[in-house]
């Protein structure tokens, strides 16, 4: 019925070849988020995977990924939503790179049955990092004294405004070992037969897309458009899926779009927002290389 009525459409108005859903998860990957900080995460992506998915003609789904990483819960979080609705779904994922995705960026990339990147992307970093500042010196020269009242001997663990501890330190790590191995296990299972016999592979190191290639992290370089309309034809169209409007006709963060200026950010949101961007940036930094 739908072909018949296909027909009594003028052409000109007929839209031709396959329609390809495309969503773009752009940020660092951070739980919560709001308009003055935008964020990475399962709530802010899911819509817009469900929408994609819900492409009846589509043979498949392409994502874009740009991100340093970020929350390792909220990374796996997205790449079992988008293997879930490929599987009910049964379609192909083809995953693309832009300028980063590392850490919990690649880890979302895994969920793509294909991976593309541009050749200076930057692909990896397979390891877990935990960072914070220590501040117990700088309390003793203001003269502030630290008080600390607990129910449960390990419930001040890490405490910045207290010493070092060396058995604190010892379980962080034994924590950061448990998630680099699920880690290490997603990568192993999703690239299966295609990672090369390297050492620095599950190091943290991060390469170029020439070098992920080679290493068996992505399975081929070009962009988007072109890999697209290689496959399913020159009349191939992309169709940007945008994430829901919220307040004020603002699009959910992280999906779809590039975050809000900065400074408009911050004088917003005010100084607590100060330290959420530093830290978004510092991700960011860890990968900024320039021509």
């Amino acid at each position: 019925m739908a072909g018949f009525l296909k027909t009594l459409v003028p052409k000109r108005f007929r839209k031709e070849g396959v329609a390809i859903p495309v969503v773009r998860l752009h940020g660092a990957i951070m739980a919560g988020g709001s308009q003055f900080r935008p964020a990475l995460n399962l709530a802010t992506a899911s819509a817009a995977l469900e929408k994609a998915f819900s492409y009846k003609d589509a043979p498949a789904v392409a994502i874009s990924i740009n991100s340093p990483g970020g929350s390792p819960v909220q990374s796996r979080l997205i790449f079992q939503r988008i293997r879930d609705l490929a599987e009910e779904k049964r379609k192909r994922v083809f995953v693309f790179v832009e300028d980063v995705a590392a850490s919990g960026g690649y880890m979302i990339a895994l969920a793509g049955d294909e991976i593309f990147a541009d050749p200076t992307s930057i692909v990896g970093s397979i390891g877990v990092v935990s960072g914070g500042f220590g501040f117990p010196e700088m309390l003793k020269k203001i003269g502030v004294e630290r008080r600390v009242y607990t129910a449960g001997t390990n419930k001040a663990i890490l405490d910045p405004f207290q010493p070092e501890k060396e058995h604190e330190i010892d379980y962080l790590k034994s924590l950061q070992l448990e998630i680099h191995q699920v880690f290490i296990d997603m990568v192993k299972t999703r690239r299966a037969g295609k990672l090369a016999d390297n050492q620095d592979l599950f190091s943290g190191l991060f390469w170029t897309g020439v070098r992920g290639l080679s290493l068996g992290l992505i399975d081929g370089l070009g962009d988007m458009r072109s890999e697209l309309k290689r496959r399913y034809g020159e009349k191939t169209r992309l169709e940007l899926v945008s994430a829901p409007k919220g307040l004020f006709g603002r699009k959910a963060p992280g999906v779809g779009g590039l975050s809000d200026d900065v400074a408009g950010r911050i004088s917003s949101a005010g100084v607590a927002a100060v330290a959420d961007l530093a830290e978004e940036k510092a991700l960011w930094g860890r990968f900024g290389l320039s021509g």
